[in-house]
């Protein structure tokens, strides 16, 4: 089968394979093609293609890897049977098709003995389900693959194979202009994008990260603060009690997301000065991060639910904090239309809000990226999509509605300069 060759590189044996970049690129053509060329010359080879929720067959590759078959004239003679939930392939061997959100620690071992797993939309594939896949398909010469277009720096499948790939991975970018079968048609399609909608255009078709979405609340002020100075190097006041602005999650391999700012109110400024986000951990793994990152004596800000009563400790989470040796403060729900009340509380502080550039990129790639949700259909806005970047979101508007203005000084106060400044470049 032609191969293009930005792909030639993943041709060779190698446990882990990986393709990221743009729409058109042809990944997933390529992958699909190569699982069936492996399946030829290796007679009984199992195969499971993986997303990270599958709700339908409709959701997976098996209709792309049944017009492969069809393409190639590969059919029964050949091995290869297609069955409603799985393809049949040479030598008894055979392709699935799973959701890895369905899988438990129990469950993952049925695909034990795969040989090939192909991890499509990998930019979703959450961190519990890649650790529960890799120590399961470990059978000799078995290989993990993955296409996607990325999403954003902190991802898992970017983590594992852009940013410490491990021993001995072939790992590729490929892009629309990589791609020798791109067709005209989606051609003028990537140059509408450029033209109608050029915030977009670098991660649908360049491969880049996603910085900013249609909808998307604070691209614009975050910008803004870019372009006048206020993305840096913000060092503490050592006089002022820094705050950290919870938005809780839970423990859990299905909890949500927990994210933390630290800042500090100095005067008319607010000076973000970290921010701290894991999922599934317990209390103890903020609190030490917190203490690590010189914060132990921060005022944690809780929203309202930090109120809420533990049903197996009988405690609620504020005296918790609490017993962990911080002071705490619970923010009253802000009641109906509580998540546009702290949108609207950041845009309108935002000019006063200075970020330390080094600790806070993940909370400011989440800031830049949440966005409201559509109604297509009626042309509405829904209010706030709730997704990966809405945790840090909160807790960024939760700082916002929490803010007290100095009264001691009438006056901002010039930045403090010491050892070069507390801003730099």
């Amino acid at each position: 089968m032609p191969t293009a060759e930005v792909f030639v590189p993943l041709l060779e044996p190698a446990r882990y394979k990986g393709a990221h970049g743009g729409r058109g690129s042809g990944k997933s053509h390529f992958f699909a093609e190569m699982l069936i060329e492996d399946a030829l010359s290796e007679r009984g080879l199992l195969s499971v293609c993986i997303r990270e929720v599958q709700k339908t067959l409709a959701d997976s590759a098996k209709r792309l890897i049944e017009a492969k078959l069809k393409e190639h004239r590969l059919g029964e003679a050949d091995g290869f049977k297609v069955w409603r939930e799985r393809i049949e392939t040479p030598g008894d061997g055979a392709i699935i098709f799973q959701g890895m959100a369905d899988h438990t620690a129990e469950s993952i071992k049925s695909l034990e003995g795969f040989r090939r797993a192909w991890i499509e939309e990998a930019q979703s594939l959450s961190a519990r389900s890649l650790t529960l896949l890799r120590p399961t398909i470990r059978a000799e010469g078995s290989e993990i693959w993955a296409s996607w277009n990325p999403r954003r720096k902190g991802d898992p499948i970017d983590l594992l194979l852009r940013g410490a790939p491990p021993t001995g991975a072939a790992v590729v970018q490929a892009n629309w202009r990589d791609n020798p079968w791109f067709p005209s048609v989606l051609d003028q399609e990537r140059r509408d994008c450029m033209r109608d909608f050029p915030d977009d255009y670098d991660h649908i078709w360049e491969g880049g990260y996603a910085t900013a979405t249609t909808g998307a609340y604070f691209s614009k002020h975050l910008a803004d603060a870019k372009a006048e100075g206020r993305i840096g190097k913000v060092a503490p006041d050592p006089i002022v009690q820094r705050r950290a602005f919870w938005d809780i999650g839970g423990a859990g391999a299905s909890a949500d997301a927990m994210s933390i700012w630290v800042a500090q109110f100095v005067d008319r400024e607010i000076r973000v000065l970290d921010y701290i986000e894991g999922v599934g951990q317990v209390l103890s793994y903020y609190v030490n991060e917190l203490r690590t990152r010189g914060h132990g004596s921060a005022l944690c800000v809780l929203p309202h639910d930090g109120v809420a009563t533990n049903s197996i400790t009988g405690k609620r989470y504020e005296d918790h904090v609490r017993d962990a040796g911080f002071e705490a403060l619970v923010i009253p729900n802000q009641g109906r239309g509580a998540a546009m009340m702290r949108v609207q509380a950041a845009r309108r502080l935002f000019p006063r809000i200075w970020f330390n550039a080094e600790t806070t990129e993940a909370g400011r790639e989440a800031l830049a990226f949440y966005h409201e949700r559509r109604d297509e259909d009626r042309a509405i806005g829904l209010g706030p999509e709730h997704d990966w970047s809405s945790h840090a979101a909160d807790a960024f508007g939760l700082m916002a509605i929490a803010y007290e203005q100095p009264m001691q000084k009438t006056e901002r106060r010039s930045p403090r300069r010491a050892g070069g400044g507390w801003m730099g470049a």
